[in-house]
């Protein structure tokens, strides 16, 4: 049900209400009837308007149901509130790296934010085989920023509790990836599709795999009940605008307090989906320098986002657990410098098990990525989708077997072409 007040905008709507906004005037100058506005959602759940006058900026306004099924999905409106809280959090802890939101509107469920120009989505460019160098790096440094610091590592206990509370009623879109990444994938669902005839096969099979399906349900259970940090619940490849040189996060309106491994591993998952979808395509299996490049991303990603949350952790972290004084002496330090290690060590491999699970619903799932879906020949599209979903069940049953990312990048690329 719609709140009291709320309707969805058109492009003369949008012009109308941003002119009665100041903060909108000063960047769009005063003349709204020379404002060029043009609706660019291209996602699956919201409006999303460009704006250009003197300035620009985007603006955001949130459906009551979900966009790419339609009216018969219904979804809160208060989305929106979720997503401006996380950004204001994330501006806090990392800033530079989101988009700043120049104003909300709780009652139109509408957010009026920085227009991030020249920059294009992360998936688009690695669809297009461009090269980003600092942009696996600086999603890592984003995730490190952000999770260390609305953790109790660095929190007390009353700030963590309040923040679960503010984020806890987050339920319709949690329980979006609760069925549409733990669950419907592993059965028969309604909303899920696939490459048939061709994926049929390994689509019984799964249904079929009690071990995968266990797995996948122990992570369900984590990140059901692992209120770690705030997560931003969707980091995907689709959730990141870049350019050669600057990087963002965008679009957290899944976001509550849950597993740290869960952003990390939705993001090795997508580098890892944009990997298979190239290779998939290499019929010859000649060596693809693109590819290579891929892996080493994925490489840094984990390698930057553990050295920058260690550096985080080691410059003292001033929350409710490990606090200060604990440990003083020499052996008390290396006490906490091993636990350090064994800590990322666990997180590193509930990220592999999580980035398994985000692989397999974007095959067999509702949401697929245009990494795959832009294969025009089916039976091509389907032998890079079955190198991703066999390797994603490796990724989920044995995460214990990679003692590090390195060792998922040789199997990676060792599983692409044997």
């Amino acid at each position: 049900m719609s709140k009291a007040g709320y309707a969805p905008l058109d492009a003369e709507g949008i012009r109308h209400y941003l002119h009665a906004i100041p903060v909108a005037r000063e960047r769009l100058g005063q003349d709204h009837a020379a404002w060029r506005i043009r609706e660019v959602g291209d996602g699956n759940l919201n409006l999303v308007f460009i704006v250009e006058g003197e300035g620009a900026v985007v603006v955001k306004q949130a459906l009551p149901y979900v966009r790419l099924v339609g009216e018969s999905w219904p979804l809160p409106l208060k989305r929106s509130f979720f997503e401006s809280n996380a950004l204001f959090i994330q501006e806090k802890h990392a800033p530079g790296l989101t988009p700043k939101v120049h104003h909300f509107d709780d009652r139109m469920a509408l957010i009026v934010m920085e227009y991030l120009s020249p920059h294009i989505i992360l998936r688009k460019g690695l669809m297009q085989r461009k090269y980003y160098p600092k942009a696996a790096a600086t999603i890592a440094d984003f995730m490190a920023l952000t999770l260390f610091n609305t953790s109790m590592l660095a929190s007390s206990a009353e700030a963590h509790k309040a923040r679960i509370e503010l984020f806890a009623s987050n339920t319709a879109l949690c329980r979006i990836t609760e069925d549409l990444v733990f669950t419907d994938p592993y059965r028969q669902a309604a909303l899920n599709r696939w490459t048939t005839p061709y994926l049929d096969g390994i689509k019984a099979a799964f249904e079929r795999d009690n071990p995968l399906k266990l797995a996948a349900q122990e992570k369900k259970w984590q990140f059901l009940t692992e209120a770690q940090a705030l997560i931003h619940g969707d980091l995907h490849t689709g959730s990141v605008m870049v350019t050669e040189e600057d990087t963002r996060v965008i679009d957290p309106e899944f976001a509550f307090v849950g597993p740290m491994a869960f952003d990390v591993g939705a993001i090795i998952a997508n580098y890892l989906l944009s990997f298979f979808s190239h290779r998939g395509q290499a019929v010859d299996g000649r060596p693809d320098s693109y590819c290579d490049w891929l892996l080493e991303q994925t490489e840094v990603l984990w390698t930057v986002f553990e050295s920058r949350f260690l550096e985080l952790w080691q410059a003292g972290g001033k929350g409710e657990v490990f606090a200060q004084g604990l440990f003083e002496e020499v052996a008390d330090a290396q006490a906490l410098a091993a636990h350090r290690r064994t800590f990322m060590q666990r997180l590193f491999r509930d990220a592999l098990g999580f980035a398994g699970c985000k692989m397999i619903r974007r095959i067999l799932g509702l949401a697929h990525v245009q990494d795959m879906e832009s294969i025009g020949n089916p039976e091509i599209r389907a032998r890079a989708e079955t190198l991703a979903l066999t390797f994603a069940r490796q990724l989920l049953l044995h995460a214990h077997g990679f003692t590090g990312i390195r060792d998922v990048a040789v199997a990676a690329q060792e599983h692409a072409h044997p």
